[in-house]
C-alpha cells in the first residue's frame, strides 16, 4: 500500500525541503532558526538571537517571555524580507494577544514551517510559545493553537487575549519590580541590578517593548559584520610546532631529569 501511494504521488516534490522553526534556550541567549534537513545535516535558512535585541532597545532581560516574543518577531520579519514577503504578510502590527493565523494573499503563500521544540518542556505558558507567537504575528504560517499560550482557560476553553498581551509586553515584570521597589528595596537592587543600571523603571517596561517591536519591523536585517583589520590572525590555542633541534633538546632534558632522580 505504501509503495502504491508513493508511486502514484506527484513527481515534482522530490527533495522538497521541510522547514522547521528551531528554538533553543541557553542560560543567556534565545536562539531561533529556520532550518531544513539534508543527508549532510541541517541547513540554516535564517537565524535570530536575543543577543541582537539591544540594537532595538531591549538592553536587559534577554531570556524572558517578552524577549522570546521579540526574537520570534525578528526571525519572521527577517525571513519574510529575505524572500520578498515582508510587504505582503505583515502579520499583527500591534500586539493584542488575539489568536492569529496567516491567510494566503495574492499568488505567493506565506512561508510555512513547523515548530521544533527539541528537549524543551511544552508546558502551558512556556517561553518557547512566546517565540512561536512572535513568529506567527510576524507573518509566518505555523500550525498551532492557543491552548499553550499564557491566559488560556482550560475550564472555559477560551483564550484570554488581554492576559497574553500583558505577558508579551512584560506587565508581570513591571508589577514585580514595583512590588519589590515598595516592599524590599535591597531585593530590588539585587534582582533588577541590570535594569537599574540601564535606567529602566517599572513604568517604562511596556513602552520599551512596543518601541522594540516597531524598530524590528522597521529594520529586521542583521547587523553588518565588522571588517577584520589587515593582517588579522585568529587566536590559536594549539601548541606551536617544534623544530628538530627543539625536539632533540627536549628529549635530552627529559633524560637528564630522569637520571638525576635515579
Amino acid at each position: 500500500a505504501v509503495v502504491s501511494t508513493q508511486s502514484t504521488g506527484n513527481k515534482n516534490k522530490y527533495n522538497t525541503p521541510k522547514y522547521r522553526l528551531v528554538v533553543r534556550f541557553t542560560n543567556k541567549v534565545i536562539i531561533a532558526q529556520v532550518a531544513y534537513a539534508t543527508i549532510e545535516g541541517d541547513k540554516i535558512v535564517c537565524d535570530a538571537r536575543s543577543s541582537e535585541l539591544p540594537r532595538y532597545g531591549i538592553k536587559t532581560g534577554l531570556t524572558n517571555y517578552p524577549a522570546s516574543y521579540a526574537v520570534g518577531l525578528l526571525l519572521a520579519r527577517r525571513l519574510n524580507q529575505k524572500y520578498g514577503l515582508d510587504e505582503t504578510y505583515t502579520g499583527v502590527e500591534e500586539v493584542d494577544g488575539e489568536e492569529y493565523y496567516v491567510e494566503k494573499e495574492g499568488e505567493r503563500g506565506a512561508f510555512y514551517c513547523v515548530l521544533d521544540t527539541g528537549l524543551s518542556r511544552t508546558s502551558s505558558g512556556a517561553r518557547i510559545f512566546g517565540v512561536l507567537k512572535g513568529a506567527v504575528d510576524g507573518g509566518l504560517d505555523i500550525p498551532h493553537s492557543s491552548k499553550r499560550f499564557p491566559g488560556y482557560n482550560t475550564e472555559t476553553d477560551e483564550n484570554n487575549a488581554a492576559a497574553h498581551r500583558a505577558r508579551i509586553l512584560g506587565e508581570h515584570i513591571s508589577s514585580y519590580m514595583q512590588t519589590l521597589l515598595d516592599d524590599d528595596e535591597d531585593a530590588y537592587k539585587r534582582q533588577f541590578a541590570t535594569y537599574k543600571k540601564e535606567g529602566i523603571m517599572p513604568d517604562m517596561i511596556e513602552g520599551m517593548y512596543t518601541k522594540a517591536h516597531a524598530a524590528i519591523r522597521a529594520d529586521p536585517s542583521p547587523a553588518a559584520k565588522k571588517e577584520k583589520p589587515e593582517g588579522y590572525k585568529p587566536k590559536s590555542y594549539r601548541r606551536p610546532r617544534m623544530s628538530i633541534q627543539q625536539r632533540k633538546g627536549r628529549v635530552a632534558q627529559q633524560k637528564a631529569a630522569f637520571l638525576a632522580l635515579h
